[in-house]
């Protein structure tokens, strides 16, 4: 491309260098370094003046550094008058803080603002945790999607995938998920989790409208109550949920119910229920979302299908693979979990890959550089929204 000038940050040189070959242009010279107080500073080594800039700078471990070093780069470019200043950032740093919490700050809006005042001219993302964060950005914004890049992998790579059903972990990703299903076209389904309340004995109770049993009185309290409903309703079918437990301990065959219900542990040792609304047995199930990062509400949801749902594979599938911690050491010790497949939107250290032999990585540098090469030249990249290339 002429007139055009592609930077990298320093957050994921291979995904550039893989933007920089599909594009057929060259990274320019840019030196980053830091000083013995860890201020980092960036030179950039060609003239810019006049030209088409773009600075490729995705998320990583180093979050802070990356956003630093991408406002002083886009600040460089500015002062050396170039013409247009566009950031690309794969994986948009701090997008999961897109809503006040208590007395917090809404920290992608922040984020939001210091590119703006940095002097960036436009902006490149792909797959923001909520969409909604596009009105946050002082300049244009263009929010690219990893769907079709995902659908055309589970197309080319997965046997059988006709029997499948995509799968969402929480409601709050039904439209993430029925997007994909639609592409795919599959049937789709979402696990509802219900923390713990207290009931009125005093237990917990981990189901609404579900009493814990555990003891004669609650068993009494769920005799009780299918006699009145009896009474009420000869066909009693939507009391026999009342409580799940205390239906065991009275010797009740509920194999079928139990299927539906799992209680898992919160990481503030609260528990919780999860339950499918959906059918998966015996299919292939893509457990969908935009970010796997702790991966233990992805394990639980896994588990909760193999084991108790019936599904025969579990493909845990997200754009951006943060993982943090000991994730890929857990996925790969779980039985219920196939295979783990995300983008290279996010950088993933070659150790974490050698730890995992489920993990794969979708090459999303396609999409990226097609986008790039339509916005230089002033074409639409809404055909990037439903097409791979």
């Amino acid at each position: 491309m002429r007139n055009t000038k592609i930077l990298a940050g320093s957050s994921h040189p291979e995904l550039a260098q893989l933007v920089s070959k599909k594009l057929g242009t060259p990274l320019a010279d840019t030196t980053s370094k830091k000083f013995s107080n860890k201020e980092t500073s960036v030179e950039i080594g060609v003239s810019i003046r006049g030209e088409d800039v773009f600075i490729i700078q995705s998320g990583s471990n180093d979050m802070n550094d990356n956003i630093i070093e991408l406002c002083i780069m886009i600040q460089a470019a500015r002062i050396g008058s170039a013409k247009r200043i566009t950031a690309v950032l794969p994986y948009f740093p701090y997008c999961k803080q897109s809503k006040r919490k208590g007395r917090t700050c809404i920290t992608a809006k922040l984020v939001a603002n210091m590119l703006a005042v940095a002097g960036v001219d436009h902006i490149i993302t792909m797959d923001l945790h909520a969409s909604q964060m596009q009105g946050f950005f002082q300049r244009p914004v263009d929010n690219l999607y990893a769907e079709p890049v995902i659908a055309r992998w589970i197309t080319q790579h997965v046997p059988q995938w006709e029997n499948g059903v995509v799968v969402s972990k929480n409601a709050g990703g039904a439209k993430r998920v029925t997007s994909l299903a639609d592409a795919l076209r599959l049937d789709f389904a979402l696990i509802h989790k219900d923390r713990s309340r207290s009931g009125p004995q005093g237990h917990n109770r981990p189901y609404s409208g579900m009493p814990k049993g555990g003891n004669d009185a609650t068993a009494s309290l769920a005799q009780q109550q299918m006699a009145e409903t009896d009474e009420e309703d000869n066909n009693g079918i939507e009391d026999l949920t009342a409580s799940i437990s205390s239906l065991n301990d009275m010797g009740c065959n509920l194999d079928v119910m139990n299927a539906a219900v799992s209680i898992v542990a919160d990481t503030d040792g609260e528990e919780s229920t999860i339950t499918l609304v959906g059918d998966v047995k015996d299919k292939i199930v893509f457990l969908t979302d935009d970010i796997i990062d702790g991966c233990q509400t992805f394990l639980d949801a896994a588990d909760h299908l193999v084991n108790k749902c019936g599904a025969d594979k579990v493909y845990i599938i997200a754009t951006h693979g943060v993982l943090s911690g000991e994730s890929v050491q857990k996925i790969q010790a779980c039985e219920s979990v196939y295979k783990l497949v995300v983008t290279n939107t996010f950088p993933i250290p070659r150790t974490k890959m050698d730890q995992c032999e489920k993990l794969t990585i979708i090459d999303i540098s396609t999409t990226l550089a097609e986008a790039i090469r339509r916005t230089h030249n002033g074409e639409s990249v809404s055909y990037l929204f439903n097409h791979a290339d």
